[in-house]
Parts: structure tokens; sequence; C-alpha cells
């Protein structure tokens, strides 16, 4: 008693907190209060134990230590005084949490006040409950709280419907017990109550396969609902701005994208209502933003008419001429999402989405260049790359690798001719050369290789580019090489694409020596111009004793790359003079490899045509090589088809001009099923490429058959150290739910050693609002994966 009276009360303790001058005077008077609230509970005042627990609650609100008080919060919990109670379920809430195994002990206390009649009491253990319960609380007393939904008090009722929410996201296995008194709260007229509901049932279809199923019968009541808040509304206390109950109607609309998502009948009950919401609410005031945004967001995710997609793009559109930053982020955000699925939608706004392009702010340039990337064509790439070039050379430093990237894929892409192909590249490297991909100056000296026509303009082109600026180093590599290759065309200035351009051999290879005593050149640098200078050796009629003055000079370089090389071409002088110019001639490019793998695709399938021909299913397989040989050299009509032939392979090879039998292909690796959990199942796919047995192909699927997609989907391997193993992009991070399209990954793997192989796979992913990360290890792979 003595220690109580001698302490502060909570108004005079925060009013000296307050006029404390120093940290150290607040650390003094604390501490001392502190140690007067330490004797108070030894001393076992249960008087005004509750006071002494709120001077330290507000002391642990000021981030001192108040672990001492954890034990007097279940004294004062199991107190039959209110004052005592409301103290002390206030400090369960603050001091203790799941961590610690002392709030296991108020466990019997939570029973015991949810069984009284008392709506105070029962109010606190709610509260109690939904912010600290663990799972294990939950267990012990969801039927306390099932009971206590159907309560005639809509405040006791109310808070057990949020305490079952927190439930089911801690124990997802006790749906069962909330399933059947969501449809009697449906019919609640109590604003708070039906809210409540209707995140109760939104959590229970997202964790919930079987209450998916069960709540997708109650689609027609939950439209009726929403039609009603839009016509009539709710009640005017929570009218928004002139929207009526936009907190109702945004959690509708997201239960309603849950249920209807992947199945038809419930897409076409809400269709209507829809489209009622989007077209009459009033887009001047933010609450009716979020409920149109919303609404978009269902239109996109159920399985909505094709009308209702247009009309979901045109209000993203609105989005984007509004005032506010935050909603053109959503509106381009989203449109990038659609941009996929309805993309002649998505091009009607591309005006608008160009002049986003603009935004000083960060966040929105960024999601407007991607959504214009996104948005480039065969038939618009002329007018959508004159628009990002422009913004190429104004944009942040931190955006021009992602915008020179972007326009250097659409240019390959969709380039409708060389030349245009040719002179966007140059003007990208020209105006962000230093951000540009590695590729780059390979992919243009192969296109530029492989147009033979554009050889004269692309090289005129690239040396007035290297004279004006040598400090982009993609540039100046590319340059380099195009006129080490076509130097002396060049130097003929007979070029009808261009203005006439006199160039001498002495300000050729002066431009090459600057590049090379360029202190902005780097290494690889320096190794293109060295070679183009021993090019132009064997493609000038002057006198070669400058390029091998040059040469020599480099011959003793720091840079071992370009040490080497010069030795090399000093040697080639000295020695091989004669052998110079075969040496050094043009360099013979093949063919890209986009047009390559077209041309193969277009093999195969003529070659699948002239098959099926005339098809002999009964002969061997050195039969019907020669059928197609006879096929290829003569007339079909006229192509008589030899008598079988012996199928080993001695008989037959003497007609094929020697040449070795194919051997039949192997037989295909059956598929494995590696990982499956709630839903969501991984299988691996072999592959072992005829041409080359030491590498094995493996494409990791993941489908997903359960009610809530799979988000943040990764998935990484590892292998032994005699292996070698790459891993290829995912087609996504997303796995559908309901079966939808499953994501898939390419693994490659090399086993020259060809040694038993053992993998191990790591899974991390979000479902159903938990964090998940599994690691496991394949060790029953079949052995043809290795033998």
């Amino acid at each position: 008693m003595v220690a109580s009276s001698s302490s502060l009360k909570l108004q005079d303790l925060i009013q000296e907190i307050r006029e404390a001058k120093t940290q150290a005077q607040e650390r003094e008077v604390i501490q001392k209060e502190c140690a007067h609230i330490r004797a108070s509970f030894r001393d076992g005042d249960p008087l005004h134990r509750h006071r002494q627990l709120a001077k330290l609650l507000y002391v642990h609100m000021l981030g001192y230590p108040a672990h001492f008080g954890q034990m007097e919060c279940l004294k004062l919990i199991a107190s039959p005084r209110f004052t005592d109670k409301r103290v002390g379920y206030l400090g369960a809430m603050l001091l203790l949490d799941e961590r610690q195994d002392a709030h296991l002990l108020i466990t019997n206390s939570i029973k015991n006040d949810l069984s009284q009649g008392i709506q105070a009491v029962q109010g606190l253990a709610l509260c109690t409950l939904s912010a600290t319960g663990s799972a294990e609380m939950c267990r012990d007393l969801a039927t306390e709280v099932e009971k206590l939904l159907l309560q005639p008090s809509a405040y006791v009722r109310k808070k057990a419907v949020l305490t079952a929410v927190h439930m089911i996201r801690k124990v997802p296995e006790l749906s069962n017990i909330f399933l059947p008194p969501c449809a009697q709260l449906l019919h609640e007229h109590h604003h708070g109550v039906l809210l409540g509901t209707i995140m109760l049932i939104t959590e229970l279809c997202e964790r919930s396969p079987a209450a998916l199923k069960h709540f997708r019968k109650m689609v027609p009541q939950l439209v009726h609902i929403l039609r009603t808040l839009v016509t009539t509304g709710y009640s005017t206390e929570h009218s928004i701005s002139g929207v009526s109950d936009p907190f109702l109607q945004v959690q509708i609309l997201r239960l309603l994208r849950i249920l209807g998502r992947n199945h038809e009948e419930s897409s076409e009950t809400m269709n209507d209502l829809l489209a009622q919401v989007a077209t009459n609410t009033d887009t001047s005031r933010n609450a009716g933003n979020a409920v149109l945004f919303e609404t978009v967001l269902t239109i996109m995710d159920i399985r909505s008419a094709a009308g209702l997609r247009v009309l979901a793009v045109n209000i993203l559109g609105r989005f984007l001429l509004n005032s506010d930053r935050n909603i053109r982020y959503v509106a381009l955000t989203s449109l990038l999402r659609l941009v996929q699925s309805d993309h002649s939608a998505v091009q009607r706004h591309r005006p608008t989405v160009v002049e986003c392009l603009r935004e000083p702010d960060g966040s929105l340039s960024r999601r407007a260049l991607e959504l214009s990337l996104a948005l480039v064509n065969s038939s618009n790439v002329r007018a959508m790359t004159q628009e990002l070039q422009g913004f190429l050379e104004s944009c942040p430093p931190d955006l021009q690798a992602d915008c020179a990237s972007g326009i250097l894929l659409a240019a390959e892409r969709f380039a409708p001719t060389k030349r245009w192909h040719i002179d966007t590249t140059l003007r990208v490297l020209m105006t962000a050369g230093t951000h540009v991909r590695d590729d780059a100056v390979a992919n243009l000296t192969q296109l530029i290789g492989g147009a033979q026509e554009l050889h004269a303009y692309s090289v005129r082109r690239l040396y007035s580019a290297l004279a004006e600026d040598i400090s982009q180093q993609p540039l100046v590599q590319v340059a380099a090489w195009c006129i080490g290759e076509y130097g002396d065309l060049l130097l003929e200035g007979s070029c009808e694409e261009t203005e006439p351009l006199q160039v001498e051999e002495e300000e050729v290879l002066a431009l090459l020596e600057r590049v090379l005593q360029s202190h902005m050149s780097l290494p690889a640098t320096r190794g293109y111009a060295l070679t183009a200078l021993m090019k132009l050796s064997t493609r000038l009629r002057g006198d070669n004793n400058r390029i091998r003055q040059v040469v020599s000079v480099y011959g003793s370089c720091l840079d071992v790359e370009l040490q080497q090389r010069a030795v090399e071409y000093n040697t080639l002088f000295r020695k091989y003079d004669h052998m110079r110019a075969a040496i050094l001639e043009k360099i013979p490019l093949v063919e890209r490899g986009g047009s390559q793998a077209d041309e193969e695709a277009k093999e195969s399938k003529e070659t699948a045509q002239l098959s099926e021909a005339a098809p002999v299913p009964t002969e061997p397989q050195a039969s019907k090589l020669l059928d197609l040989l006879d096929l290829l050299d003569g007339p079909s009509g006229d192509a008589q088809h030899p008598p079988p032939l012996d199928p080993t392979p001695g008989g037959a090879l003497i007609h094929l001009l020697n040449l070795p039998c194919a051997p039949p292909p192997p037989a295909p690796i059956p598929n494995l099923k590696v990982f499956e959990r709630e839903g969501l199942q991984l299988n691996l796919s072999f592959v072992r490429p005829p041409g080359t047995r030491t590498l094995l192909l493996i494409t990791v699927t993941a489908t997903n058959t359960s009610g809530g997609d799979v988000t943040h989907f990764i998935c990484q391997a590892a292998v032994p150290k005699s292996f070698q193993l790459q891993l290829q992009a995912p087609s996504g991070d997303t796995v559908p739910a309901q079966g939808g399209l499953p994501t898939t990954q390419l693994l490659r793997i090399l086993n020259p050693k060809k040694a038993p192989l053992r993998l191990k796979l790591r899974l991390t992913y979000n479902h159903f609002g938990q964090s998940v990360q599994e690691i496991f290890e394949v060790n029953n792979l079949p052995v043809e994966t290795w033998q």
C-alpha cells in the first residue's frame, strides 16, 4: 500500500514525462515509476493493479520494456470486475503474442467470458482473440465463437464475425464450422454484421474449394444485395460523397470476383449487375472511383461478355485522364494486365498512354513505358517507335535501359524493312548506347551482314555517327566492325540512298586510331578497332605502313587480349603476308536465328505433307526413306514404290549411297510427379536431344486445382558439382486456380560424365494468404535421364 501511495497517477506520469527536457531525464522518470509498479505487483494490491498496469502500458507504448506485466494481465482478465478485465484484455493484446507461452493461459478465461451474457465482456474477449489468438486457441474456442454468430445482440455478432475471419486465416480447416451460419447472416440488416459476413465468406472461398462451391449457389442473393445498394442505397449514414456505402460495395464485388472466376453460370448471373454498376457510379469523387476500379477487376477476372470487357477498358481509359496520379497509376497497371487478352480494346487508348510517358512521376512513366511497349505491333511500329525514341532522349537514367531494350526488341519483332530496322537500332545506340543489352552489337552486325544491298548505306551511316561521337561504346564497336568489313564501299562514295560522302583513306585510319587512343574506349572496343585496321590493310589501295606501325605499337599493350591480337597480326604481316588477303576476307554470316527457325519449321511442314502424300504403314524405316527420296527427286505421279526391304540395316544401306541407317528414335522418358500439396502439383517431363546426349531438358509444369490462385511462385533447382545447370525464365509467377493455364519453366542440365542425376528443388509461393516454402530432393529420376 505504501508503494502505490508513493507512485504517480497515470495523468501525472504522462505530464512528468512530457516535461522532461532530455532523454536521460525521461529514462530516470520511467525507471523510478517502473520500480514503484514492480513493488505494487509484488505486494499484490488488487484494488490498484489495473491502474499500475495502465501506466505500464503507456511506458510500453513509449518503447520501454514492460514484459514483467504479462502475468498481471492474466490476473486482471480473471478478475470479476469489468474495470480490471478492460485493462487486462488491453494489456494482453499489447504485451502477449504467439511467441510466448503465457498467452495460452488466458484461453480458459476467454472461454468463460464468451459464455457469459454480458455484451461488453464478450466484446473484450472477442477482440483479444481476434488480435492475439494462436492456432491452438482458435481450435479450442471455435465452437464458442460459432454460437455467438447468431446471438441477438448485433454488437456481439459483429465482433464474432471478425473473430471468425481471424480463425479462418489461422486455421483454414475450421471452415466447415462457419459455413452454416453465413447463410443466415447474409439476411442481416445491421451494416457492420453484413460487412463482416461478406469478409468471412470471402476468406472461406479463398481457402476452401468446398466453401467456394457452396457459396456459388448464393450469387443471386449477393447480386440482389448489391443491386439494392446501387439503386436505393443502404442508409444515408453510410453514404460517402453521394456513393451508397462504397465499403460494402467493394467487399461484395471482391467476393463476386472470386465466385465468378472460371465459372460460367455465376459469371452470367452477375454480368447485368456489373454493367449497371459500371454505368451508374459517380466518378467525380474518389469513393466512386474505388467502386468502379473493383468493378473493372471483377469484369477482368470472371468470364464476362466481350462488350462488358470493352466497357471495363473504357473505364480504365477514363481513369488515365483523371488528375489524381494514384488513379492513373492503377489504370496503367490494370491495362497492362489486360493488354494480352483484350489487345484491340486497349489499343484505342494508345494516345493517352503515350501522353503518360511525359509524367514527372517516375512510377507513372515506368508503367506507361511498359504498357507502351506492350502495345507495339506490326501496324503501329513506326509511330510507336518514334514516340518511344523521343521519350528515350529525355527520360530519366533509370528508365533508359528498359526503354532502349524495349525499342530494340520491338524493332526486331515488327520491323517493316531492314533499312528501317538498321536506322532504328542506330538511333538507339546513338542516344543510349551504354544502356542497351549485351547482345545488341552482335544482333546489329548480323542484321547488317545479312542485308547485302544495305552494306554501303550502313557503313556510311556508321562512319558519320562515329565521327560525331565515340563515347557510346556499343555504337563504336558496330561502326568499327562495319568499317573493317566494308571499308572499300565507304571509299567508293557511290551510294544512292545517302548524301554524297567523300572520305579519304587517311581520315578513316585517323578515326580508328582516335578510337584506340581514347580513354573512353573499353578493351573490347579497342579490339574491334584494331581488327578493323587489320582488315582495312586488304581493302585499301594505299600503303599499309601506317597500319603496321599502329599494330606493332599494341604488341606491348598491358591488356593481354589486345596484346595477343597485335602479336598475331604482326606475325601475319611478317611471315604470312601472302595469306593475309585470304585470311582477312569478308566474313560470311549465317542466317539469323529467327528466320532459320522459321525455315526449319517450314521444311518440317513440307516434309510432313510429302510423307502423308503416299503413306505405306506396313513398310520398314528404310523403305519409307526411299519413298521420300523418290517423292523429292521425281514427279509424284510417276513414283513407283520399291518392294519391301529387309528391315535389318545391312540390306537397306546399299541402296542409300552407303549412308548409315538412321537409328530408331529413343523411347520417350516417362513424366514424373514430384510434389503435391493443397491442389498445387509439380510434374517433370524430360527430353534428351538426339545430337547432344549429355544434355537433358527438364520442363517443370505447375498446375493448380484448388480454389485459390498460387501467387509469387518461384521454383529454384540445384544439382551436384559435376553437373551444369541453367534455369530459364518461367512462363509466369501465378498458377491460376481451378485447373487454369499451367506455369512452366525449362531446366537445361549438362551431364558430361553421365553420372546418376540428383535434383534438389525449392518452391516458394503464396497460397490462401499464407507464404509457403518447400525444399525437397528428387532421387527417383528415370535412368533414361542420365544413361
